[in-house]
């Protein structure tokens, strides 16, 4: 296989895009969850979380299909970044200095194997 298509590495960035906040529907389900069948069926926000994470299966499956897997797997780590944003907005989190460090270096990873993809 030679290179990857930017259409596989834009799959696989919508990918982690929506699998962040399958994330944040995840966390949000789990703070309504209640240990009853009941409660599990009408639990919205875990649905929604799931089904999200499902999507996000489908865009990444489509975008590893023609490009590199050592190239878009590694892009996958995007979606610590966008979940790091989310949890600041919806829920409060606090965004730390070693938080930050390791979005940055994640970022920087990304990018040397960006870089390192076309030679």
């Amino acid at each position: 296989m030679t290179g990857t298509p930017v259409s596989s590495m834009l799959l696989v960035l919508v990918a982690s895009f929506v699998g962040s906040f399958g994330a944040v529907f995840l966390k949000s389900g789990a703070n309504r969850m209640r240990f009853h069948v009941r409660h599990l069926i009408t639990n919205y926000p875990l649905a929604l979380g799931v089904a999200m994470f499902l999507l996000s299966s489908y865009f990444f499956v489509l975008g590893v299909r023609r490009g590199e897997l050592s190239v878009l797997y590694p892009m996958v780590s995007l979606g610590y970044v966008w979940t790091m944003a989310w949890s600041r907005l919806f829920f409060g989190e606090r965004l730390t200095r070693s938080k930050c460090l390791g979005l940055l270096l994640i970022l920087v990873g990304i990018a040397f194997i960006g870089l390192g993809a076309g030679r």
